[in-house]
């Protein structure tokens, strides 16, 4: 998806994400969306799921489905923001 929307940044974003120790997490197949908080755009709703089953700390993303939910962990917020803050 980087490539598609900003094919620009590609070169910055894999050093960012080079030099941050992070693992990768994988969304089952199976999953009962009931459990967790609802959201407006419904194919977003298991990648939210997955970050709440996994624990993740932060949550990095510019899509306002995300940034506008009101969940406790993970947090969520923009790279602007994560880069100001951490």
């Amino acid at each position: 998806m980087v490539e598609r929307k900003f094919p620009a940044k590609r070169k910055f974003l894999d050093r960012f994400f080079l030099e941050l120790p992070f693992e990768l997490v994988y969304t089952p197949k199976l999953l009962d969306l009931e459990e967790f908080p609802e959201m407006r755009d419904t194919k977003d709703a298991p990648i939210l799921a997955t970050a709440i089953m996994e624990d993740i700390d932060v949550f990095l993303t510019g899509d306002k489905d995300f940034l506008v939910l009101d969940v406790e962990m993970p947090e969520i917020i923009t790279m602007s923001e994560f880069l100001q803050k951490y």
